[in-house]
């Protein structure tokens, strides 16, 4: 493969999807080549069956994208959602559903632990709480959507035993969220740089986009969190991981620290101050 046509690549990747390989050709090369093989190409001939072929780009996405996920990640963010934030949202929000927004949630054990943990606070009704979960990958949307997981998966490894056995049946060999969750979250494939597809997704109250931004380039990053400001409403929270942080970005958001753990809020008109409920 010659390094003209992977840098080709790794441009048309940056421009589709963000993912940045500019400067990482070696694991780019090591990623495609099988796939190259198959269909016969150069890595110059893969840009041109791409350009051709746009339903490759789902295949080279899959190829691309790290789907590590689990049940109950990053538990400390989870508990300040579900004890702080949700609370304050309850008396805020009367007359409509309660929206989350999981983006790049992968094989879906996000968004159904965010519901599992809102169905164990008894604070909303069946029915008024709405939860979408987005990915790049079309591949772990459709098995975010059946939620079987199988019995053996490293996606239960921190999940409480009280919450797998309330939630979960056992089916051939596995687990299958049991459908009151699954009611509650709904999927559907989506690119955080499309900025018509993310407004889509209509206005949300909180947005968890953990472990996402690390991918990306100073410039991108920016354009996806003016994509998640858009979609959140008046004062709504972001969550990011750990490693992540727009602090200095100037993007209209205000860090909150919280005991364990800390996250953004989306600055209001007035830019009023944020502070943490009960810190």
């Amino acid at each position: 493969m010659q390094d003209y046509g992977l840098e080709h690549l790794s441009q048309m990747i940056y421009n589709y999807c963000g993912l940045h390989y500019k400067d990482r050709l070696t694991s780019l090369k090591e990623k495609i080549s099988k796939r190259l093989l198959e269909l016969g190409l150069t890595s110059e001939g893969y840009c041109m069956y791409i350009q051709t072929t746009p339903m490759e780009w789902e295949v080279l996405v899959e190829l691309l994208t790290i789907n590590e996920t689990y049940f109950y990640r990053e538990e400390n963010q989870l508990n300040e959602c579900c004890h702080t934030i949700l609370p304050l949202l309850k008396t805020k929000i009367r007359n409509r559903p309660l929206r989350i927004w999981s983006a790049a949630c992968s094989t879906g054990e996000e968004p159904y632990t965010l519901a599992m943990l809102i169905q164990e606070t008894g604070k909303f009704l069946p029915g008024t709480v709405e939860i979408v979960g987005t990915d790049i990958n079309q591949k772990v949307i459709r098995k975010a959507e059946k939620g079987w997981y199988h019995q053996s998966s490293f996606a239960f490894r921190r999940i409480p035993d009280h919450l797998l056995n309330k939630y979960f049946t056992i089916e051939n060999g596995g687990y299958q969220i049991k459908p009151s969750i699954q009611r509650m979250v709904r999927f559907q494939h989506l690119n955080l740089l499309n900025e018509n597809k993310c407004a889509q997704i209509g206005e949300v109250d909180v947005i968890f986009c953990r472990n996402v931004l690390i991918y990306f380039d100073q410039k991108t990053i920016k354009r996806v969190i003016q994509n998640l400001h858009r979609s959140l409403a008046p004062g709504g929270y972001l969550f990011l991981g750990h490693a992540e942080s727009i602090t200095d970005m100037d993007l209209g958001f205000q860090k909150v620290d919280a005991a364990k753990t800390f996250y953004y809020r989306k600055e209001t008109e007035q830019n009023e101050t944020v502070s943490h409920i009960g810190g």
